[in-house]
């Protein structure tokens, strides 16, 4: 038997099926162009979901179930969206619209960061562990906990927003009103307002910097990876926008910690891709911060193993 698997994001809605050795078997995309409203969407997650069906030569039988990833506060009791801020779902009934259109096959949802926490707790670097807990490091800061294999969202289905706990009071304005929030400082979009930081700061001195030679002084190119590859080149200035971005990171994640004191904490995102320059010194303001840290055992903290097929794999899963 198989599952399927939507992950729907705001550019794309990516569909997986998937073999019970959580392996994704077949793979497709379409656009999501939300600005054409829920339905379309929901039609053309059947439609492809049909069409990887009928070029791997299965059929509904063959299906046991189909899980959606979505953006938003997505009530995996009665299968509605609530809220999705980038897609127009508003008490939007998706399990239902999308069982209709799949032979009334059933139908699970499930918030995007927890559908991957999920994934990564079944079928990733957390699998076996009782307690896990996963952050994502993009756009913004996603979180997810998945406790005994089932994902925690709270009474309401919004919990688990681990990006707004606040480590900074009066800190930088977050996308969700408050100030200071973990994402304004330890996401992507974190990482390349710090460095536009120092870039300035370096300038006003006087000082001349490896990070500014690389944009071609145009701040709008810089990227997450800017401070880092200036890091390794020796830049000091860079140095300091890697340490003031890992140490932010270090806060939040120590703050897990002493919450949820999960078997297993991984690490998604792009930013990883530095491996031991970001894990090293992760690792070190950890462990030096941790209430825990006078004790064993302690949190294993890994680099995510699923990647980009984490909400794919999440959402067929979902059903599990």
């Amino acid at each position: 038997m198989y599952t399927i698997g939507v992950d729907l994001g705001g550019t794309n809605i990516a569909i997986g099926i998937v073999n019970e050795k959580f392996e994704i078997v077949k793979k497709g995309s379409v656009p999501t162009k939300p600005e054409r409203g829920a339905d379309p969407i929901i039609a053309d997650m059947a439609a492809l979901s049909r069409k990887l069906m009928e070029e791997m030569g299965i059929g509904m039988d063959d299906i046991s179930f189909i899980g959606v990833a979505t953006p938003g506060t997505a009530n995996n009791v009665t299968g509605v969206v609530e809220y999705a801020n980038n897609i127009p779902f508003l008490q939007y009934p998706l399990a239902a619209n999308l069982s209709a259109l799949m032979d009334g096959k059933p139908v699970y949802i499930e918030n995007d960061a927890n559908a991957a926490a999920k994934a990564e707790a079944m079928a990733g670097v957390a699998a076996g562990a009782p307690i896990s807990v996963m952050i994502t490091l993009g756009t913004g800061l996603g979180g997810g906990i998945v406790i005994d294999g089932k994902v925690y969202t709270g009474f309401n289905f919004a919990g688990a927003e681990l990006g707004h706990i606040v480590i900074e009071k009066d800190g930088r304005q977050c996308s969700c009103g408050r100030k200071g929030c973990w994402e304004a400082y330890s996401s992507a979009t974190g990482l390349v307002n710090i460095t536009k930081d120092y870039i300035n700061a370096a300038k006003a001195e006087g000082k001349t910097t490896v990070m500014e030679e690389m944009i071609g002084g145009d701040l709008s190119k810089v990227s997450a990876r800017t401070a880092f590859n200036a890091m390794k080149q020796g830049d000091e200035v860079g140095a300091k926008a890697v340490d003031e971005y890992i140490s932010y990171l270090a806060c939040g994640i120590v703050n897990i910690l002493n919450i949820f004191q999960p078997n297993v904490l991984s690490i998604g995102g792009g930013v990883c891709n530095e491996g031991d320059n970001l894990m090293k010194p992760l690792l070190e303001k950890v462990w030096g911060e941790t209430y825990t840290r006078e004790g064993t055992p302690r949190t294993e903290i890994k680099i995510a193993q699923l990647g980009n097929d984490a909400g794919i794999i999440g959402a067929a899963v979902l059903g599990m």
